[in-house]
């Protein structure tokens, strides 16, 4: 079996989802995996990872519209130290994934025709995340 694992800093503009596909696709093909598995894993706890609709804009402007709403900011939460958007960042980590594994085939991620992998920023400002990469087969 063969593994392959690459590390991957992505810079987020504050609360926002960054379409990383074409990224995780290119590291696939650069493994020389043909079968097997791709684990994404983020290291941090107020980011997400979500693979969702890549062609309609305004699905991710619903889940973020929905987010806010099931997990409003403010000063009601013990842990502000980082400020009213911190510990709504990390319940948010919690409500979805930091981490995703999605099948290769023939080189190349198994996803649907409208399915993208998106890291999705909880905070407001511009952080630098860092995401692993890794390929067996």
């Amino acid at each position: 079996m063969t593994h392959y694992q690459k590390l991957l800093r992505i810079s987020t503009t504050g609360k926002s989802f960054q379409n990383i596909t074409s990224k995780i696709a290119a590291i696939v093909a650069d493994s020389g995996v043909k079968t097997g598995l791709c684990t994404l894993f983020l290291r941090h706890t107020s980011a997400s990872l979500v693979i969702q609709e890549n062609a309609d804009p305004d699905v991710l402007i619903d889940l973020a519209n929905f987010m806010a709403k099931l997990v409003p900011e403010g000063n009601h939460y013990i842990h502000d130290a980082e400020g009213a958007d911190d510990m709504p960042g990390h319940i948010r980590t919690v409500l979805t994934h930091t981490s995703e594994n999605i099948p290769i085939n023939n080189g190349h991620l198994v996803l649907g025709t409208w399915q993208g992998i998106y890291i999705w920023e909880h905070r407001q400002h511009n952080h630098s995340r860092e995401l692993v990469v890794h390929i067996s087969g």
